[in-house]
């Protein structure tokens, strides 16, 4: 079997750490495995697949000399515009766990279970979308080819993880009664129906990925979204609550067959014996799981689902790892 040269970027960050721990669970045909990161993790040593690495700083010096087939990156948006198409250049294909690149029309943003196709169609670099935008995937995908897909309302409520270190953090001093250093407002005890920045339309930059990386995943450019995405005090595992209008009539108990039957979903629907999907459920896992499934009140093309999955796992780390599988497979 032939094996690959890859490299993780990154690799001392949250996500980073799950690309190591998420790639020795999987024991892919790895020959080296490089880790970068910044100047001040360089030398650091971590692990993966009972080897230790030793981080190398992220510098052109030390990506140029190497072969490397491909890039698995969550640095944030400045490092992945400046370094992916360097990885590119020397001929490997960037997997990048970052906004730089979702919108870019000659860049492929790619949920496996949706549009693996889309993900050879690279010029090097492909993106990994928004966490809150791959759980809610999968279903829509199953939804929309039973009953034809018009339009679809968020609410989000997505654990400190989301933000990383920083996020964890705040949870941590903000519930033994200290000044929240990351986050506007204390979140232990709270709701912030804030994430990140607002924009003039009265949405936050995390509202409107969802609504323009939904449109693009699904090939689906008409698509009306909105989203309200919401911070709480969980540790691990985003949850949303999903409204989506069809140009059929739905039947819930066709949509659970269906989502039953697909790849990465599991349907926990049993609500009068407590049965529903968890953060405690999805954490650490790769998952997808839904419930709550229900028709409108008012209007037979609408339907109710509850999803919830592992924001690291599923929502970054996995979806980028699932999409290397595809070259591997």
């Amino acid at each position: 079997m032939k094996k690959y040269n890859i490299a993780v970027v990154g690799a001392t960050g949250m996500v980073g750490g799950s690309f190591l721990k998420v790639l020795s669970e999987k024991n892919l045909p790895i020959n080296k495995l490089y880790c970068f990161a910044s100047a001040k993790s360089e030398g650091k040593i971590v692990t993966c697949m009972d080897r230790e690495i030793k981080v190398e700083k992220l510098c052109k010096e030390n990506i140029v000399n190497k072969q490397i087939d491909y890039a698995l990156f969550s640095a944030g948006g400045k490092i992945s515009k400046e370094f992916a198409p360097i990885f590119a250049e020397i001929g490997a294909v960037v997997i990048d766990n970052s906004s730089c690149w979702r919108m870019d029309e000659s860049v492929p943003l790619v949920v496996p279970q949706v549009n693996p196709d889309k993900a050879f169609a690279n010029y090097g670099i492909i993106a990994n979308p928004n966490c809150s935008t791959i759980q809610c995937m999968a279903p829509l995908f199953v939804l929309d080819k039973l009953f034809g897909l018009t339009s679809v309302d968020f609410v989000t409520f997505q654990a400190v993880s989301g933000s990383g270190m920083k996020g964890v953090r705040d949870l941590e001093l903000t519930s033994q009664g200290e000044n929240p250093e990351f986050y506007p407002h204390s979140i232990y005890n709270n709701c912030l129906p804030q994430i990140d920045e607002f924009l003039e339309n009265g949405f936050t930059k995390e509202e409107m990925k969802m609504v323009n990386e939904s449109r693009k995943i699904l090939g689906l450019k008409d698509l009306k979204v909105s989203a309200t995405c919401v911070r709480v005090p969980v540790a691990n595992s985003h949850s949303i609550a999903v409204c989506a209008t069809f140009k059929e009539k739905v039947d819930e108990n066709k949509a659970r067959q269906e989502m039953e039957k697909f790849e990465g979903i599991i349907v926990l629907d049993q609500p009068k014996n407590s049965v529903y999907p968890l953060a405690t459920i999805a954490t650490d896992t790769d998952e997808v799981y839904v419930g709550r499934i229900r028709k409108d009140l008012y209007d037979d093309h609408r339907l109710h689902f509850f999803c919830v999955a592992d924001n690291i796992r599923k929502g970054a780390a996995t979806n980028a790892i699932e999409i290397l599988e595809l070259f591997i497979k």
